[in-house]
């Protein structure tokens, strides 16, 4: 297999990174390809060719034209600055330029120990590698910016975390892996001509027309770049109930893409103050912190540029004007969406009011977030639904449908808008478990839901939020 890889960050100063090969596994085996995104990447392959895909996406098989890498970055984990961070259990192999030009990252994750390792084993259990797939796979098929899944590979071997673990290796796409943790490691050291090449490799690969105008203002068209990006991106989480789990800034691109699906999980029953992640003991990255968090990583990437603007109170005001566009692109795109997912005009009147008062109810009876957005178009049609007959409730519709103008258009928008199939935690909790006995059917038949997640009902269960016994109260990270 040959990938017609174009590495460039390979090219940038060796300090950028740490050049190092995945080691081999025992026995790799091919659990899922990703034909169509192949396809897109210009990859040659041979789907029914899966001993070589399981080499080559395992690490065991070199590819030609590959550059492995470990990229250096820092971080805030929780608050707290980390000096010291980088690819620990990931290598980038490459990028690759799609038919529209379009440069991607090909890296490959629980493929061995690193520089950056921190005297981790640089390996994954399958678990992850399964949740990692379906859950980038499904962000996507939502349109929602994120890393994609190529590839995913068991490995023959054992990983030991609290107990002995099946492993295996996932293959990521991303536009870029370039973290604001990564501005911070050249910031926290003083590395200014690193940090100017590395802000210049970031335009040029994510915003070119940053580059247009005086260089003097170059930080500043690209921080407003990022925040716009970011601003939108957490909408859209906040619109599909996405908890990301996990928003330090080294998990914060700045490409404006949803990176590393650790603890995240899409919400059942409704609360603002929701929190799933494991590792998240006093909801710093709860559902509602998220968008005060975006803002907060973003202010982090301020002060990391400060170093290439002049040592003065006007430069850290020029970039606290453009830290303050964050609220009205937050506000723009979060009023938008959730229009849309009550079949309504983003111009009507008192439109955030009618948002709080569903969402309010909605947190007072516990009930699911998906589901009830989905269920508005059974009130519209005159349909059974599962929406309680609560006072709120009343209050919400009785309004709502007055803001209705043409019922079959707004129940078009309504299921075009909110998803009938998501990858729940108690289906990816099943899933998983099944795959470490290695059944892979029950990750297929979630995948395939995935993939269509506006699609029409089916019967199944994989529409339906969980049972009392099947509710997951906490979500945990693969490292």
């Amino acid at each position: 297999m040959e990938i017609p890889f174009d590495n460039s960050y390979s090219r940038l100063p060796e300090e950028f990174y740490r050049k190092v090969d995945p080691a081999a596994v025992k026995h790799p085996t091919l659990i899922q390809w990703n034909q169509s995104l192949a396809k897109d990447l210009g990859i040659p392959f041979d789907a029914n060719d899966s001993d070589t895909l399981a080499a080559v996406f395992s690490g065991n098989q070199a590819i030609p034209g590959a550059t492995p890498l470990a990229m250096a970055y820092a971080g805030h984990q929780f608050g707290r600055f980390t000096k010291q961070l980088g690819d620990g259990r990931a290598h980038l192999l490459g990028e690759v330029l799609t038919k529209q030009g379009k440069r991607k990252d090909i890296m490959l994750k629980g493929s061995g120990a690193t520089p950056f390792s921190r005297r981790g084993d640089g390996r994954s259990s399958l678990g992850p590698v399964i949740r990692e797939y379906l859950l980038s796979e499904a962000m996507h098929a939502l349109g929602i910016p994120t890393t994609r899944a190529l590839a995913a590979v068991a490995t023959g071997e054992s990983v030991y975390r609290e107990s002995r673990l099946p492993g295996g290796v996932f293959t990521r796409v991303a536009d870029s892996h370039i973290r604001i943790g990564t501005f911070e490691y050249f910031s926290s050291r003083g590395m200014k001509d690193h940090l100017q090449a590395l802000l210049r490799y970031a335009c040029e690969r994510h915003y070119p027309r940053a580059l247009e105008g005086s260089p003097d203002e170059l930080v500043d068209r690209f921080l407003a770049q990022v925040v716009e990006g970011q601003a939108a991106l957490i909408a859209k989480w906040m619109s599909i109930g996405f908890i990301h789990g996990v928003m330090n800034t080294d998990n914060a691109s700045v490409a404006a893409i949803t990176i590393d699906f650790g603890p995240c999980a899409f919400m059942d029953q409704f609360a603002y103050d929701r929190v799933y992640s494991s590792i998240d003991r006093h909801g710093r990255y709860a559902y509602h912190n998220q968008k005060q968090i975006g803002l907060w990583n973003l202010t982090r990437l301020a002060e990391a540029l400060l170093p290439l603007l002049p040592q003065s109170q006007d430069s850290i005001e020029r970039l606290q004007a453009v830290l303050n566009r964050y609220e009205a692109v937050y506000q723009k795109a979060w009023r938008y969406l959730f229009a849309r997912k009550l079949g309504v005009s983003e111009d009507c009147q008192n439109l955030d009011e009618l948002i709080r008062l569903f969402l309010d109810a909605l947190a007072d009876e516990s009930l699911d977030f998906t589901q009830s957005f989905l269920a508005l178009a059974e009130v519209l049609l005159d349909q059974d639904t599962l929406l309680p007959k609560t006072p709120k409730l009343g209050q919400f519709i009785d309004r709502w449908q007055r803001e209705i103008k043409n019922i079959e258009v707004a129940v078009t928008q309504i299921r075009q808008t909110n998803p009938r199939f998501i990858p729940r935690n108690h289906l990816m909790e099943e899933v998983i478990a099944a795959a470490l006995i290695g059944d892979y059917e029950p990750f297929y038949q979630l995948l395939k839901r995935c993939l269509d997640p506006f699609g029409s009902k089916d019967g199944s269960r994989y529409e339906l939020p969980p049972k009392p016994h099947e509710v997951v109260k906490a979500t945990f990270c693969g490292t």
